[in-house]
């Protein structure tokens, strides 16, 4: 069989999925602004695009969202033409439609199945708009409007896709009912025999030599540190933390850019802007037990998360981590912000402890309540891994379940 898949930064979500359906004997080909030259990667081939250069026009705000999906759409549609103009015509075609080239493709091939990674559909209301009231808009009546104009991108692909999937049952439960019963529930997977307790791990870390189990390591991970994910609820609890905690590090992982949300004022970071603001109200010798890592190699992350002694998760009801699971399937003891996307996946007092999201004196007494309490951790941490395994492993779980379903959606499934 045929596939092509589509992602604008592959492979993406098709990580695992592409290489498997590659080794199976199906041609696998991918479209993709993230090389510039073809190549072929675990048996899939890999062709790039790019995006025209173009001239500055005035677009409505509401509108520049699509606007540039709508030139990502025409660039692989071009892309498309020239592939089907050599004779190449897939018989399915995986996209992730969240960038908008896979807009026109069934134009190019209409007798070609297409599926899509079904990442997020955005509501115009609560909780997708005005949960975090700090943040709250000045115009929320306009940004209901404007969360409905993001979602033409989605609502096009509707009439064009047969299938879809989602990795879980919140992000799913977003779409319409009219596109929700095509769709899919199953996770990317979590590779749980890397990602797993060790207990003679050590992690080098400048400025806390090597850290080992036997230390008291708090950990905080995000893809870049910004509200969405909690951060400013975290960094206003770190002050009494480190006080209440006096020999605890605090390992945190992330990026200065935005990955979601509202952008930070011009030249400002929101990693700086909240360390400006509780920097203050602690002492030095408590600031040197703080230490933000960047972006690290997936290696030294594992290593982080298995060296971790209570790991704290807060997230938006939005996209869920995958940095959460991993956690769990290393055994850590997390606590959490309670969000419906968490709870898919922690139940207080058995996969972990919640806490409300806003909350940080709740956050602070929870974590210190898991750090004085060793068989409470190993309780929760063993359960957590139970259920990753039980219910999100890579290679017994989801990727069987995936390619089940590219079978089905090419069968003529939905």
């Amino acid at each position: 069989m045929n596939i092509l898949f589509i992602h604008q930064n592959f492979p993406g979500q098709y990580k695992h999925l592409a290489p498997r359906l590659a080794r199976m004997g199906h041609h696998c080909v991918a479209l993709t602004l993230r090389v510039t030259q073809a190549r072929t990667w675990q048996g899939v081939r890999i062709l790039p695009y790019s995006l025209p250069k173009r001239a500055g026009q005035a677009v409505h705000p509401w509108l520049v969202d699509f606007d540039t999906k709508v030139t990502r759409g025409e660039a692989c549609w071009r892309a498309a033409v020239r592939l089907r103009d050599r004779g190449y015509a897939p018989d399915l075609i995986l996209a992730h439609p969240g960038w908008g080239e896979s807009l026109f493709l069934r134009d190019v091939w209409p007798d070609a199945r297409l599926a899509l990674y079904c990442e997020l559909f955005h509501l115009a209301g609560w909780p997708h708009l005005g949960f975090d009231p700090e943040f709250a808009s000045r115009t929320p009546e306009a940004d209901s409007l404007r969360i409905r104009m993001k979602n033409l991108n989605n609502m096009l692909h509707f009439d064009a896709a047969h299938a879809g999937i989602s990795p879980t049952r919140f992000q799913a439960d977003t779409f319409p009912a009219r596109f929700r019963e095509r769709i899919t529930v199953s996770h990317d997977g979590i590779d749980t025999v890397a990602a797993c307790p060790v207990p003679d791990v050590r992690l080098e870390v400048e400025g806390a030599d090597r850290l080992s189990r036997d230390d008291e390591v708090i950990t905080f991970v995000n893809r870049n540190l910004e509200p969405y994910r909690g951060y400013h609820i975290f960094m206003r609890a770190l002050p009494r933390l480190l006080r209440e905690r006096p020999r605890a590090r605090v390992l945190i992982v992330g990026g200065d850019e935005v990955s979601y949300g509202e952008r930070p004022p011009k030249g400002q970071t929101w990693k700086q802007i909240f360390i400006d603001e509780v920097r203050g109200q602690i002492s030095d010798d408590d600031w040197a037990r703080v230490h933000f890592l960047g972006r690290i190699p997936y290696g030294r992350f594992l290593r982080l998360l298995q060296v971790s002694r209570v790991h704290v998760y807060l997230t938006y009801p939005f996209v869920l981590s995958w940095s959460l699971l991993e956690a769990m399937s290393c055994g850590a003891a997390v606590v959490a912000g309670d969000t419906a996307p968490v709870r898919e996946v922690i139940s207080h007092d058995e996969t972990g402890r919640l806490v409300d999201f806003f909350d940080g004196a709740a956050l602070v007494d929870a974590v210190c309540a898991l750090l004085d309490d060793e068989a409470a951790r190993q309780r929760l941490g063993q359960a957590a891994r139970d259920l990753i395994r039980a219910r999100y492993d890579l290679r017994t779980i989801c990727l069987p379940r995936q390619v089940a379903w590219v079978d089905e959606v090419a069968a003529g499934g939905a």
